[in-house]
């Protein structure tokens, strides 16, 4: 009989991300925020905006924010947002150990419930920073399994190998809403007057949150984009896709983040705008 095989022994597969924001066309000053870092047992490290890795000794998190308040407490807010996610990454990363999938769940939830008391106390406390609130969509690799947790209208959207692009979180406005329900379809939800309406929000005066959680199992091959509202005001689901995987001559040699970003901004630029991408890749050879 074959000895089992451990997994620990196998190949892991490399991780390669880009992140890119941009003040856009209209607005004096950027809201937006995007995180990159990998966890060890020991230690949290920052990443750049550019770069590759193999997944064997750590796991890896990206996160992205759209803060809000006005003047400078909402670029204050997004930087709150992400700033507080590492006090937990070593927690996290001890469950990614143990392979106790289960304990994601209450960690990101417990990640978000601490920094929506951060932004509430802050707003109660300094006149200038009162309602401010952020979006925040967080997505952990651990070997396998991408882990996400969600809030706001920023989006996590899943490009698997095969073809094809899905939105994995869901948008907390009621036209987010009416477009899950296939009331409206994507031209419809851009046009609404309310689609900018948040339902929930970090901090903004919510009194409770509840973020959207859940898990992707990932194979080589696979693309993940995180993004602020602003990406999606330039550009189309399909043209995210087509950006991706299919790019023109001009654009080619571009960081996937870049491609996506200077288009939206180049169709729109109406708001800050901000992409992460991350492709999952065949393991480094030896």
């Amino acid at each position: 009989m074959a000895s089992p095989v451990d997994p620990d022994s196998l190949p892991h597969p490399t991780i390669r991300w880009s992140g890119m924001t941009h003040v856009g066309r209209v607005r004096a000053n950027n809201e937006d925020s995007f995180l990159g870092t990998t966890v060890d047992g020991h230690e949290v490290r920052f990443l750049g905006k550019v770069g590759e890795a193999s997944m064997a000794s750590s796991d890896f998190v990206f996160a992205v924010s759209d803060g809000m308040g006005g003047e400078k407490s909402g670029e204050f807010a997004s930087r709150i947002a992400l700033d507080k996610i590492t006090k937990l990454l070593p927690k996290g990363y001890r469950l990614s150990a143990r392979g106790m999938a289960s304990g994601f769940s209450d960690l990101l939830s417990e990640l978000f419930d601490s920094i929506h008391h951060e932004l509430i106390k802050l707003g109660y406390s300094y006149e200038e920073c009162a309602g401010m609130g952020a979006t925040l969509s967080l997505c952990w690799f651990t070997p396998e399994w991408m882990y996400f947790a969600h809030i706001g209208d920023s989006r996590i959207y899943y490009l698997p190998k095969d073809g094809g692009i899905t939105q994995v979180s869901h948008d907390h406005s009621q036209v987010g809403w009416m477009r899950r329900a296939g009331q409206i379809n994507e031209r419809e939800a851009r046009d609404h007057p309310r689609r900018n309406v948040l339902q929930q929000a970090l901090g903004a005066g919510n009194q409770f949150v509840d973020p959207h959680l859940g898990a992707v199992g990932y194979r080589v091959g696979d693309r993940f984009v995180i993004c602020s509202d602003g990406l999606v005001d330039g550009l189309w689901d399909h043209h995210i896709e087509e950006l991706i995987r299919t790019p023109d001559a001009t654009g080619a040699h571009l960081e996937g983040a870049r491609r996506l970003v200077e288009k939206a901004v180049e169709n729109s630029g109406r708001d800050n705008t901000t992409a992460m991408v991350i492709e999952i890749r065949e393991p480094a050879a030896l």
